[in-house]
């Protein structure tokens, strides 16, 4: 069982480690975002004496990526079933909720990657410094990639086109994006938006963040929930996407020979 696990996994990885412009277009998207969005913010509120909004922006950036990084790798489930890579995957004998778990924690992983690389650039920068809390930092990332991870996963079995998944992924992206507090802090936002944010799993993965990488008082940019809220938010997420979606791949898997044989005009 675990070696076609791991399998999975390993090809997964490899499959991103040689996709070098993909890592590269990963650092460079959020360094943009800090550069240009962050100091013109913080040029503007300074004037209201909430400075330091770059310091607040490295948590939601560290999301971004891992948010892109993990979404992304799920796209090679719907490749690997335009190419028929999938269908072999379907005729091993393991059960077919397996090879969900495994993309699950390869898009986990590669979310995990491209954060570390984020994360090491932004020390050189002098943007983490030692107040960060390393263990929650740790922790938050790995939480939150697990749940993009499932989002992806949960698009991908749904979907049988790229395009399609291209489309969908855009719809959900930006606003799961825009609605967390990775830009602003959720308890400033209207009433009807601070609800949105709060039914938003990827909210309790940067609010993690917030709080590994903003010490100290901060009565603007600071987090929004506790520890224990984001924690079991991203947990109870997670859990019901991952079990969803192998639910739904493994009914999928069973029906797909014969949908095949039907759309090939064998069943006249």
């Amino acid at each position: 069982m675990w070696r076609p696990l791991w399998a999975i996994i390993e090809r997964e990885l490899k499959w991103t480690v040689r996709q070098r412009s993909r890592l590269v277009s990963a650092m460079v998207r959020p360094l943009l975002w800090l550069l240009t969005v962050g100091v013109g913010f913080e040029a503007m509120l300074r004037e209201t004496g909430a400075a330091n909004y770059r310091a607040f922006l490295v948590p939601g950036l560290l999301a971004m990526v891992l948010l892109f990084g993990a979404m992304l790798a799920s796209l090679s489930m719907v490749y690997d079933r335009e190419s028929g890579v999938l269908r072999m995957l379907i005729m091993a004998p393991f059960a077919h909720s397996w090879i969900v778990v495994a993309r699950w924690i390869s898009a986990t992983l590669v979310g995990l990657v491209q954060a570390a690389m984020l994360v090491v650039l932004l020390g050189v920068m002098g943007y983490l410094n030692g107040g960060i809390s390393a263990p929650l930092l740790a922790v938050g990332l790995l939480a939150t990639s697990m749940t993009c991870a499932s989002v992806g996963i949960l698009i991908a079995v749904s979907t049988r086109a790229l395009d399609n998944f291209a489309v969908v992924m855009n719809f959900v992206i930006f606003p799961v994006f825009f609605l967390s507090g990775a830009l602003y802090p959720v308890r400033h936002l209207p009433p009807w938006l601070r609800l949105v944010a709060s039914v938003n799993p990827f909210s309790y993965g940067v609010d993690l963040l917030k709080h590994a990488t903003i010490r100290g008082p901060a009565p603007f940019f600071g987090a929004d929930f506790g520890i224990g809220a984001d924690l079991l938010g991203l947990a109870a997420f997670t859990a019901v996407a991952v079990l969803v979606a192998a639910i739904r791949f493994s009914q999928d898997s069973v029906l797909e020979p014969l949908a095949r044989w039907l759309s090939n005009g064998r069943g006249n």
